[in-house]
């Protein structure tokens, strides 16, 4: 999204009226200068209880907490050649994705010695198809369709296991039975390649038959939302941060969610993944370690750091940091920890059988996933364990079913923020 199409959001949501935060865009302000008296030392001001951690005394520079990151790990010098490569790295306009531009913005990735060129929003098959893409982050049905048409690409790591799509409604839609006859936004051919329109349908008891119960649409999540803001749409199906965003407008409301913790026979299932191009894992295996190191430590840092993660997902996504905090809210608390570096293959099994059982591309849901799945390079590049790493430094702070006020008051402690200095958008410095 560029920054006409953010300014556009800002003025479709002044025009209705909506309530926004106070966006004085300054930091907290600096600490008052100490006394001239010599005998009289200066305060030091008192610590916030909330800004207390496992892996933090007080709140610090984003520079000082990478820093800190990076010297848990004893890592061999990259050779000469692995230096002055650029890895390309690509992501989509998604929540489940945001781990790249942490990766940018943080430094993580100059600290770990790599040059990386972070791409959002690029078409990731085809560039890894044509040789210009080394790893990406990537939807479950993209990476699959992809590997069916010979592109060189592996699932190289987990990022998210789902959980956290939505079937956002405008506020005149009250019930299932309204959507009939409406104007809603779920791709092309829903019916046979949409796994989230057949689950909404399925717990909606509406037709999952699009003509003649439907006017349906091919738009993008942020097209969709502002389509949706001048009246001209009446539901999508989204990632974050869309769904907030209707939230945090007022424009809708989430009828309907995507739990791909299904339980029953069909068991949890996943979704959106790392993949890594072969061709640049086999020329380059320390990078591509490397690489997926890095990945982990973004992770790391978005759920330590959520404050922070939100202000650079504000940057990169061009929306308000509320709603990037909300967004966080989800995928870390009140879904589950969703996003997460441990693969489950299990998971991605139950996924294809789930596809299977509602008819869901027939051309991919039979596949034999192991042939598509590589872990040797995540394997050996030194990751943390992610159950212990959550049990150590998370579940003490952002508990399961903690509310989203406990869970922002405690973000905005952590990083030394007030509430009353939150900016609504953070620019990103091209």
């Amino acid at each position: 999204m560029n920054n006409m199409l953010k300014r556009g959001i800002a003025l479709l949501l002044a025009m209705t009226m909506v309530f926004c935060l106070a966006a004085c865009g300054e930091k907290t302000p600096a600490a008052p200068a100490p006394t001239e008296n010599p005998s009289t030392p200066a305060e030091t001001p008192a610590v916030d209880p909330l800004a207390v951690t496992p892996y933090s005394s007080q709140p610090r520079p984003i520079e000082e907490i990478v820093a800190e990151m990076l010297a848990d790990y004893d890592l061999p010098e990259l050779s000469e050649e692995d230096k002055n490569y650029t890895v390309n790295l690509g992501y989509y306009n998604c929540d489940h994705m945001a781990a790249a531009s942490v990766g940018e913005y943080t430094g993580i990735f100059k600290g770990l010695g790599m040059n990386v060129s972070v791409t959002g929003n690029g078409n990731v098959p085809e560039a890894m198809s044509a040789g210009q893409m080394d790893m990406a982050y990537c939807g479950w049905t993209t990476t699959l369709g992809a590997v069916q048409k010979n592109v060189p690409l592996f699932i190289a790591a987990e990022n998210h296991t789902g959980g956290s799509e939505y079937l956002v409604v405008s506020n005149e839609i009250k019930t299932p039975e309204d959507l009939l006859g409406k104007r809603i936004s779920l791709g092309t051919d829903p019916e046979e390649k949409s796994l989230n329109w057949a689950e909404y349908c399925d717990h909606l008891n509406i037709p999952i038959t699009i003509e003649g119960n439907y006017e349906n649409f091919n738009m993008g999540d942020s097209d969709e939302y502002l389509a949706m803001v001048a009246g001209d749409l009446d539901a999508y199906n989204c990632c974050d941060p869309w769904g907030s965003m209707a939230i945090y407008s007022g424009t809708g409301w989430i009828m309907d969610r995507q739990d791909t913790d299904r339980g029953g026979e069909l068991g949890h299932g996943t979704c959106c993944k790392v993949a890594m191009n072969y061709e640049f894992a086999k020329a380059h295996p320390a990078l591509a370690e490397r690489m997926l190191l890095a990945h982990t430590l973004c992770i790391q840092f978005m759920y330590e750091h959520p404050y922070y993660a939100a202000e650079i997902f504000s940057a990169y996504y061009n929306v308000p940091v509320e709603v990037a905090i909300m967004t966080y809210w989800r995928k870390f608390v009140n879904e589950g920890r969703t996003i997460r570096w441990d693969l489950n293959m299990e998971y991605m099994r139950n996924q294809l059988n789930t596809m299977a059982y509602y008819g869901i591309r027939d051309d991919i849901n039979t596949v034999n996933v192991e042939d598509y799945v590589d872990l040797t390079y995540f394997n050996n590049c030194g990751a943390k364990d992610f159950v212990a790493f959550i049990e150590k430094n998370i579940d003490p702070v952002f508990p399961e079913g903690m509310d989203y006020d406990s869970f922002k008051a405690r973000a905005l402690a952590i990083d030394g923020m007030k509430a009353e200095d939150v900016p609504e958008y953070v620019e990103r410095d091209n």
